[in-house]
């Protein structure tokens, strides 16, 4: 099995390493993903993002996936970094991806800060997206779901999985800087995730408001915000 990635790197030898995890379904390459990394590169920080297993141009089965197998996925990452240079001293994640890099922090020795964007506080929030559809995935085992335009196969082991993750047991046992990056607006993931998220983590933590922007950050002025307040 292979993932596929991209390094982007800053015209320097890199002050600090990141390490990126993509939104629900989309992957390394979209739009506020790689603006993130553009900016930060910028200010001499090294950003890793690549394709969750099953996605964009990494190998394997969507349906074969799950909450788990993501995390496995960025600890494979974060390894890679370890080997290549040092590893990743930040931990980044856009919506689904933010509670992955919640999730996953307390295995990565190196990482002193985690930034989440538009995350849910629970991994099992996203089940909403296909809860027309949970009857038939109870009883048949899968089916194939339509999201944002695109078909994928879900099946009752990713339900499973998401539904018994610890949630806010990792998050009060964090013990890194956090940053909360949050649209109030949000209509894919509400404003409360963040008050949760915010509630239980330990300090040092920080929320930010992304006022009026969308839950993917296609207004490039607000994926610039979100890099440079990273980066400072």
């Amino acid at each position: 099995m292979t993932w596929r990635g991209r390094l982007d790197l800053p015209d320097g030898p890199p002050q600090a390493y990141a390490l990126f995890a993509h939104c629900f379904t989309c992957g390394k390459d979209i739009y506020s993903a790689s603006r993130i990394a553009r900016g930060l590169t910028d200010h001499g920080i090294a950003v890793l993002r690549f394709d969750f297993t099953g996605l964009g141009s990494s190998e394997g089965e969507c349906a074969n996936t799950d909450f788990s197998s993501n995390v496995e996925d960025l600890l494979l990452a974060a390894r890679y970094l370890r080997e290549r240079d040092e590893g990743p001293k930040i931990l980044i994640g856009h919506s689904l991806g933010g509670a992955a890099v919640l999730a996953v922090a307390g295995e990565v020795e190196e990482a002193v800060a985690v930034a989440t964007i538009v995350a849910p506080s629970d991994p099992s929030h996203v089940a909403h997206l296909f809860a027309e559809s949970r009857a038939e995935i109870e009883e048949k085992g899968e089916t194939a779901v339509a999201i944002a335009g695109r078909t994928f196969r879900v099946r009752r082991k990713f339900l499973e999985d998401i539904e018994a993750q610890p949630k806010k047991a990792r998050i009060a046992g964090l013990r890194k800087a956090l940053m909360i990056f949050h649209a109030p607006l949000d209509q894919i993931v509400g404003i409360d995730n963040a008050s949760e998220v915010f509630i239980a983590a330990k300090h040092p933590k920080n929320f930010i408001s992304l006022d009026k922007t969308d839950h993917v950050l296609s207004d490039k002025s607000d994926a610039d915000y979100v890099a440079d307040a990273l980066a400072a």
